[in-house]
């Protein structure tokens, strides 16, 4: 089931698979504008309750420090609660990750697929 999220409806999409809770961002750049948005999208899903989430990033082409940060805030705000994936990164994106180290400390896959089996198990 796809949904569109909040007041930035067309900057995010949600959908559950089999348990886990998928924050898909609909656009190529998360940079300062953006970065509320997926802030408040996994605020709102944690707030719901759901507390397996995946970022599916597989859309997104680039990110700034204010979306990484939005990250990082993700991860603390389910923190004990329950689990927390990214799938999709790639180019500069995953190279962001891995200049600033997070790709030790957050579950990176290829796949939603993949991100969401991990955080099920």
């Amino acid at each position: 089931m796809r949904e569109n999220v909040g007041a930035a409806p067309d900057l995010i999409d949600t959908r559950t698979e089999d348990g886990v809770r998928i924050v898909s961002p609909r656009i190529k750049r998360l940079d300062a504008a953006a970065a509320p948005a997926v802030k408040a999208a996994f605020t709102r899903e944690i707030e719901a309750g759901h507390t397996r989430l995946v970022l599916d990033l597989g859309q997104v082409d680039f990110m700034d420090s204010s979306a990484l940060g939005a990250v990082v805030s993700c991860l603390k705000a389910i923190g004990g609660r329950g689990d927390f994936a990214v799938s999709g990164a790639k180019g500069a994106v995953m190279k962001l990750f891995q200049l600033t180290r997070l790709d030790r400390v957050l579950k990176l896959h290829d796949t939603v697929e993949a991100a969401a089996a991990a955080i099920r198990a």
